[in-house]
């Protein structure tokens, strides 16, 4: 676990302190993607028994995506929640559960974009398509 959270670390020319080797091996540790929160995030550190703040959690999560490990997916505007999942891909939301989870890639087809507006580029196109049970 050590192991693969140093190297997803080093690959990205992050410095391995103590906390995010901590937050790196509760996101990656196990190979598994993940989406959480900062709040989701910081209650598996204490489980964990990781001394690691919410706020050093916010500051971490923030580092991972600006260094290209994680996306931040912004949901109704408020609500993050990241991604180890750094491929283009849709997401499925869940509105009872508030929960966030990939959608097929391969069954999403977007024919065509709006024109940006002068002096503008597209970076990228997040879709998440929001899912209430019936």
């Amino acid at each position: 676990m050590t192991e693969r959270s140093e190297s997803w670390l080093a690959g990205a020319g992050l410095r391995p302190t103590r906390q995010r080797l901590a937050l790196a091996g509760l996101l990656v540790g196990d190979g598994h993607n993940r989406h959480v929160t900062a709040e989701s995030l910081f209650e598996a550190s204490q489980r964990a028994d990781e001394k690691v703040s919410l706020a050093t959690v916010y500051n971490t999560l923030k580092a991972f995506c600006e260094a290209g490990l994680m996306r931040e997916i912004v949901v109704d505007g408020s609500k993050s929640y990241f991604d180890t999942n750094i491929t283009d891909h849709p997401h499925f939301y869940w509105e009872d559960t508030a929960e966030l989870t990939d959608a097929p890639a391969d069954q999403l087809e977007i024919a065509r974009l709006p024109d940006a507006p002068e002096g503008a580029e597209i970076a990228k196109v997040d879709v998440v398509i929001r899912l209430r049970r019936g």
